[in-house]
C-alpha cells in the first residue's frame, strides 16, 4: 500500500502548509533523526527498517516522554508479561502449592499410623488394617504431590529462558515499531490534532508513576509464594500488621465505616421526614384502596364486561378478543382477585411514571442543560438493580402494596423519560419554525405540532414503562406487596413450577391488555388500526 505523502514533510513539494510546522517544530530533541526517518518511512512503499534506540533501551517510559501513550500501554503490558515469566524462573516457588499439599498429606499419614499402632496394641486387628489401607493411599498421593512439586521447580530454567528470550523479542519490536508509532503522531499534529510535540518531563513521571504502580505489585503476586507476608514486610508498620495484596491499601473496614454512616443517614432521614414519607404512603394507599374495591368488590362478570366494551372503543375489535380471552383465563383459574390487586399495582404505577415522566421528558426535550444533568440520574435509576431499590423504599416507607408501587415508580419512569425528549428533540426545526411563523403561540405548538409529532415515541416510551412496571410486579412481593407476585414467590419457595407457570401467564395478561388498549388508541387514532 502506497502512503499519500503529500504535505506530510515540510519540505515536500507542494506543502502550502506553515513551514514552521515541519517535523523539527515536532521532534525538537533529535529532530534531524526523526526528520530523515520519517522520510525513508514516508518515501518507500512496503516495511522499512527504521531502528529507534531510545525506544528499545527506554520501552515504555519513551512512549510516555514522547506522548505516544498507545505505545507506552501496549508495551507496559508486553514487558511486564516478560517480566513476570523472569520472576517465575529466578526465584518463584512453582512447586510451592504442591509442596504444601505433601507436607499436609505427610501428617494425616503420621497420624493415620499412630493410630494404626493404637489399634493394633488394642487387638483390633480390622480397624488397623482399614487404617493402614488409607494410609498407604495417602502415601502414594504424597509421593504424587511431591513429584508434581519437583516437575514444576524444574521448570523453572525453561520459564526463564522463555521469559528473557520474550523481553529481547518485545525490545526488538519496540525499537522497531516506535518511529512508525511516532510518524503517525507527527501527522495527527500536522494536520491540526491536539498531539504532544518534543520530549514532556511531565508525561515521562506520569509513565513512571503508572510503571511504578502496575509493575511491583503484579511481579510480587505472580511470581512470590506467598505474596501477603511479602507486602506485610513494607506495610506492616503503616497499614498493619499483615495486609493482603488484593486489599493493598484499601481493607473491609472502610466498607464497615461506610455501611454504618449509610445507615445514619437513612435513619436521620426516616425520622427527620417521616411525616412526609407517611402521607405519601397514605395517598397512595387510598388510591390503591380505590381501585381494588372498584375491582374486587365489583362482581367480575361486570367488570370484564366493561373492560371489553372500552377496548372495543378505544382499540378496535381484534383488542377487544384479546382482552376478553384473557380475562376469561384470569376468572376461570380462580386469579381474579389477586390479578386484580396486580392490576391496581401496575396501573398506579404506570400512571405515575406517565403522569410524571412526560412532563419531564418535555422539559428535557426542550432544555439540552436540563437533560444533560438529569441523564446520569436516569443512568442510575435504569441500571441499579431492582432488589437495591428496595432498600430505601424499606426505610422510609416500611413494606406493603404502596411500597411496592414506589419502587415500580423508580424502576419503570426513565424509559418514558428518555423516549419523550428523543421525541421531542425530533421534531423539525423547519415544521417548529413554519408553526411559529404562522402566528402559533408556545402552547399551541406544543400541544398541536411537537406532541403529536413526538407521540410514536411516547407511546413507545409506554410501552416500555408497562412492561418495565410487570417486571417489578414479583420483586414487590419481596416486601408485602400482595397479588400474583406473591403467587410466583411462593411457587420459587416451594419449586412449584404448574403454579408459576400459570401465575406468570396471568401477569403477562394482564400487562398485555393494558398495553393493547393503550397502544390501541394511538393506533387507532392515527387510523394504523
Amino acid at each position: 500500500m502506497t502512503r499519500n505523502t503529500t504535505g506530510a514533510i515540510g519540505d515536500h513539494a507542494g506543502d502550502t502548509r506553515d513551514d514552521s510546522r515541519d517535523v523539527h517544530a515536532f521532534a525538537v530533541e533529535n529532530a534531524s533523526y526523526y526528520g530523515t526517518e520519517f522520510k525513508r518511512i514516508e518515501g518507500k512503499t512496503g516495511f522499512v527498517v527504521s531502528w529507534n534506540r531510545a525506544a528499545a533501551t527506554l520501552g515504555p517510559i519513551w512512549g510516555a516522554a514522547r506522548g505516544a501513550w498507545g505505545f507506552f500501554w501496549i508495551f507496559l503490558i508486553l514487558e511486564l508479561f516478560a517480566l513476570v515469566q523472569v520472576g517465575r524462573g529466578l526465584w518463584g516457588e512453582l512447586g510451592a502449592e504442591e509442596l504444601e499439599r505433601y507436607n499436609r498429606i505427610q501428617e494425616n499419614i503420621e497420624a493415620r499410623e499412630a493410630r494404626v499402632a493404637e489399634l493394633r496394641a488394642a487387638g483390633e486387628t480390622a480397624d488397623a488394617d482399614a487404617s493402614q489401607r488409607i494410609a498407604d493411599n495417602l502415601r502414594a498421593a504424597a509421593e504424587g504431590a511431591l513429584e508434581a512439586a519437583n516437575a514444576a521447580n524444574a521448570a523453572g530454567l525453561s520459564i526463564l529462558v522463555f521469559g528473557l528470550a520474550f523481553l529481547a523479542f518485545v525490545k526488538i519490536v519496540e525499537g522497531l515499531y516506535a518511529n512508525y508509532a511516532y510518524e503517525a503522531q507527527y501527522l495527527r499534529w500536522r494536520h491540526g490534532k491536539p498531539e504532544q510535540a518534543g520530549l514532556s518531563r511531565r508525561s515521562a513521571i506520569f509513565g513512571l508513576i503508572g510503571l511504578a504502580a502496575i509493575w511491583p505489585l503484579t511481579l510480587i503476586r505472580f511470581t512470590v509464594a506467598d505474596p501477603d507476608a511479602v507486602v506485610a514486610r513494607f506495610t506492616g508498620g503503616l497499614f498493619g500488621t499483615r495486609v493482603s495484596i488484593e486489599e493493598f491499601p484499601v481493607g473491609r473496614e472502610y466498607f464497615a465505616v461506610l455501611a454504618l454512616r449509610g445507615d445514619a443517614g437513612f435513619d436521620w432521614l426516616a425520622i427527620r421526614f417521616g411525616g412526609a414519607f407517611d402521607g405519601i404512603t397514605r395517598a397512595i394507599k387510598w388510591v390503591l384502596d380505590g381501585l381494588e374495591v372498584l375491582l374486587i368488590q365489583t362482581p367480575w362478570p361486570v367488570v370484564m364486561f366493561i373492560t371489553v366494551v372500552v377496548a372495543f372503543r378505544l382499540a378496535g375489535p381484534r383488542v377487544a378478543i384479546f382482552t376478553a380471552a384473557a380475562l376469561a383465563y384470569l376468572a376461570f383459574m380462580g386469579l381474579w382477585e389477586l390479578s386484580m390487586i396486580t392490576v391496581a399495582l401496575i396501573g398506579a404505577g404506570a400512571f405515575l411514571c406517565v403522569l410524571i415522566g412526560i412532563p419531564l421528558g418535555i422539559w428535557f426535550g426542550k432544555s439540552r442543560r436540563a437533560y444533560a444533568f438529569a441523564e446520569p440520574v436516569l443512568d442510575f435509576m435504569q441500571t441499579m438493580p431492582a432488589f437495591v431499590y428496595l432498600i430505601p423504599i424499606i426505610a422510609f416507607f416500611g413494606t406493603g402494596k404502596p411500597p411496592g408501587v414506589l419502587a415500580t415508580l423508580i424502576f419503570a419512569m426513565p424509559p418514558v423519560v428518555r423516549l419523550t425528549a428523543l421525541g421531542m428533540r425530533g421534531v423539525p426545526e423547519s415544521t417548529k419554525e413554519a408553526a411559529v411563523a404562522f402566528g402559533c403561540s408556545k402552547r399551541q405548538l406544543l400541544f398541536n405540532v411537537e406532541l403529536p409529532l413526538a407521540l410514536p415515541s411516547i407511546m413507545t416510551g409506554i410501552n416500555q414503562t408497562i412492561l418495565m412496571a410487570l417486571s417489578m410486579v414479583v420483586i414487590a412481593s419481596l416486601i408485602g406487596a400482595e397479588g400474583l407476585g406473591a403467587l410466583i414467590l411462593e411457587a420459587l419457595q416451594y419449586a412449584a413450577k404448574g403454579q408459576g407457570l400459570l401465575g406468570g401467564l396471568a401477569i403477562l395478561f394482564c400487562a398485555m391488555v393494558i398495553d393493547r388498549i393503550a397502544q390501541g388508541v394511538y393506533r387507532k387514532k392515527s387510523g394504523n388500526a
